[in-house]
């Protein structure tokens, strides 16, 4: 049985204090959830150490993915050229260890007209999809701007990761605010806020009809389905007030893939299984943020009814959708 994680994070010092010297208003706040423990000198290790750890978990293979927020908060010029030198270090990784690692675009969302290009040519080097987020700046995955990407990465085959990210400023005051600044923080991200921001971009998503008009595009959400699989029910009332071809849950279980993110609890996993089919869950641990151990793992994979949907889920399915040969 090969198990491939899917969502495992890396970063560069580069691209560390090119995100912490952004001016205030600027700034994602998210990025001290980084520095937390030793998930810094983790995260930017994609060497030995990372792959003596995933030996630990007993997992085959990482798709690498930039830890949030990647290159999204920076200057279009900047985004550009960043995502361009983190792609070519993560496809040197994945040179140096083709049985171990593989990889994800980062694309330069703060310059609409370069991110199909540079999804092009991260194809090009061998990257399986690329990981996105819901909004950047004050534009939204859906805008029109982005409608390119949609198309580039269906006709390449390539699935899109939409991650959560922070709330905007204004929400946070609005929603998150009046605790301590940990609390406020914590609120704001992995305890709430994230998955709700990652949830309403695949909404929109549907909402414009992107998959109408991109039959072929997979996409990927972390955690379960961020909260929205909790809510298809009302979710679907949306489908005929905004002229879609199908209901929002048949789009669900089209062109969205679920990945587990390290939450390893059972209730989840049939949960989801009521909402999609197994054909559709993706294992992943969210290295470095969440490190399960192998026997943990390995007790949340007798979860699983049959060999054959375990092996779906550990490896099967990701080999299908991201075209890994092992």
């Amino acid at each position: 049985m090969t198990v491939i994680a899917i969502e495992e994070h890396w970063t560069t010092p580069e691209l560390t204090a090119a995100l912490a010297g952004l001016p205030e208003e600027s700034r994602d706040d998210s990025l001290a959830l980084n520095d937390m423990g030793d998930n810094l000198s983790r995260l930017e290790d994609i060497g030995d150490a990372r792959l003596a750890m995933m030996d630990e978990q007993g997992i085959d293979i990482q798709i690498l993915s930039v830890a949030p927020p990647a290159t999204g908060p920076l200057a279009a010029a900047d985004a550009v050229s960043l995502s361009r030198r983190m792609n070519d270090l993560a496809a040197e990784a994945v040179r140096r260890n083709p049985s171990r690692l593989r990889a994800m675009a980062t694309l330069p969302m703060a310059e609409p007209s370069a991110v199909a290009g540079e999804l092009e040519r991260a194809a090009g080097l061998g990257f399986v999809g690329a990981m996105v987020y819901g909004r950047t700046g004050d534009t939204t995955l859906d805008d029109p701007c982005y409608d390119d990407l949609f198309a580039t990465a269906a006709a390449l085959r390539r699935p899109i990761f939409i991650h959560p990210q922070i709330p905007s400023r204004t929400i946070r005051r609005a929603a998150y605010a009046g605790f301590d600044p940990m609390t406020d923080l914590a609120l704001s991200t992995f305890g709430w806020g994230w998955h709700l921001e990652a949830a309403l971009a695949a909404l929109r998503l549907i909402t414009r009809g992107t998959f109408d008009r991109h039959p072929e595009l997979e996409i990927i959400l972390g955690h379960w389905g961020e909260l929205l699989l909790f809510w298809l029910d009302r979710a679907d009332s949306i489908s005929r007030i905004a002229g879609l071809e199908r209901k929002v849950s048949d789009y669900i279980r089209s062109n969205v893939f679920i990945t587990s993110s390290g939450m390893f609890n059972p209730a989840l996993l049939h949960h989801t299984l009521t909402a999609t089919t197994i054909d559709r869950l993706l294992f992943s641990t969210d290295y470095p943020f969440q490190r399960p151990t192998r026997p943990e793992i390995q007790q949340f994979l007798t979860e699983f009814d049959t060999d054959e949907d375990r092996e779906k889920f550990t490896g099967g399915t990701a080999r299908r959708l991201f075209g890994i040969e092992v």
